[in-house]
């Protein structure tokens, strides 16, 4: 069987979670597109590609496909991960990896824009926030779970929530909310507990913490060098048990006083760190020296004091920077090893090349709609294509690269007298105009598991359970 052929067995499977039969050519149109090797992959220049001599058709059915068609974007994530989950060996762990990405927008109708943080621009401006949980293993990663943060002042407009079409149910939650809401439901669908990997901008959340131990998953996450612990061999007094109202911190003395994690680390000698190599760079191996010792949290105790297990701190200080550059608490098992616990911590990599793959590659970032459901529909789709690619890597064990532009195969050049939608050419007498050449300006210018099978996770690998 080809590519080709495999192709068509995923949109198969992909199909049935769709609704209803009408939806296969819009689901095969936009995957087509998402696939070729298009400067913008927004739907005008993708139906312009995969039916040229109908484009104008093909827009307004690819548009109604992914805008307006009432087809679950949840059921697409799920999908996707029962065609890839399978092919990935769990055999040597697994993970759980939270993060979010930004999306720079202009103006102030678009769903969930607002000035805020955006990791791709390393500063404050307008953007879309996306938060999202990706099924990792040693042979690659796959987005499970995509939701739009949406902000505040969007959550209170009714107005706006009414012309983006957000979803009566979505209220305001922060990131680390969604993301354990996220989580949750994966579990009840039968996803396997794998342990969650997050950056410092969840794992300083004690109460988000808290929340994964609850739900009985192992976490690595990262934190600030502000986070209070109690060092190796110190521990508040023991409980109060006499009379009155009861403490709200653990019990302390002005000798008896927890400290930061960067104070922790300044404190140990230099024999505490060591060099490891958790992984092969593109260009060299990737090192640095650890030091990694067992404390309590200290910080974020509410109603009656208790003192809280103890977990890792790992502390990543490069040989030649003056302090620590990273930090991270993980709640792994006592006995692991220094240089797994390095290991797993820096998994979360995986998520940064998902993002990278899918925003180069796949389209993540070019929906032009303004509306909720358009913007989860898109980024589902994105994902589903990229897992097809994911899966035929791992069939071929050889990188993604090179083999995702397989559905180029003879696709029909643009008719000639084909203007695109929009374009200035088009109020344009026909018989002055340079069709070619206003095909090419404006695509140039557009460059500025539920009632579904569930996840079950065996002893050596993943498997359906219908």
């Amino acid at each position: 069987m080809n590519a080709a052929e495999r192709f068509d067995h995923y949109l198969e499977h992909l199909s049935k979670g769709l609704g209803h039969a009408d939806r296969h050519a819009g689901l095969r149109g936009y995957c087509t597109g998402l696939m070729l090797p298009l400067a913008r992959k927004s739907v005008e220049p993708m139906a312009a590609r995969v039916d040229p001599m109908h484009a104008s058709a093909r827009h307004q059915a690819l548009h109604h496909f992914v805008a307006k068609a009432e087809w679950s974007d949840t059921q697409m994530l799920r999908r996707a991960c029962q065609w890839v989950m399978p092919k990935m060996d769990f055999s040597e762990g697994g993970w759980w990896i939270i993060d979010d990405t930004g999306f720079p927008k202009k103006g102030r109708h678009s769903v969930g824009v607002t000035r805020q943080y955006c990791g791709v621009l390393g500063k404050q401006d307008n953007c879309q926030v996306a938060v999202s949980i990706s099924l990792a293993s040693n042979q690659g990663s796959l987005p499970a779970a995509w939701q739009l943060y949406l902000p505040e002042d969007w959550a209170a407009d009714p107005e706006r929530r009414a012309k983006a079409g957000v979803p009566e149910e979505v209220r305001f939650a922060t990131k680390t909310q969604i993301a354990l809401q996220q989580l949750r439901a994966l579990l009840e669908e039968g996803a396997p507990h794998h342990c969650v990997l997050a950056d410092a901008g969840y794992g300083v959340d004690n109460a988000f913490r808290q929340a994964l131990s609850d739900m009985g998953l192992l976490y690595a996450v990262g934190i600030t060098s502000a986070i209070v612990v109690w060092p190796p061999g110190l521990q508040p007094l023991a409980a109060y048990s006499g009379r009155g109202r009861p403490p709200v911190v653990p019990r302390r003395t002005a000798a008896l006083q927890p400290i930061s994690v960067k104070a922790l680390a300044m404190s140990l000698p230099a024999q505490a760190f060591r060099s490891v190599t958790w992984r092969e760079g593109t260009n060299a191996p990737l090192n640095g020296r650890f030091a990694a010792v067992r404390v309590r949290h200290a910080g974020g105790n509410v109603g009656k004091a208790r003192l809280r297990p103890e977990q890792w701190l790992l502390i990543e200080w490069p040989a030649h920077e003056a302090e620590p550059s990273k930090y991270f608490l993980s709640t792994l098992s006592e006995d692991v090893t220094l240089d797994e616990l390095v290991g797993v911590a820096h998994q979360r990599w995986r998520i940064e090349r998902n993002y990278q793959d899918l925003k180069q590659d796949f389209g993540l970032g070019h929906y032009e709609g303004r509306g909720w459901r358009g913007f989860h529909h898109h980024a589902a789709l994105s994902i589903a294509a990229y897992g097809f690619l994911m899966a035929e890597r791992l069939v071929a064990d050889k990188p993604v690269g090179g083999k995702k532009n397989f559905l180029e195969r003879q696709m029909p050049a643009l008719p000639e007298d084909y203007v695109p939608r929009g374009s200035p050419a088009r109020a344009a007498p026909r018989d002055d105009l340079d069709h070619d050449a206003a095909l090419s300006a404006e695509l140039s210018a557009d460059r500025s598991f539920g009632a579904v099978p569930l996840l079950r996770q065996g002893k050596h690998k993943a498997t359906l359970v219908t």
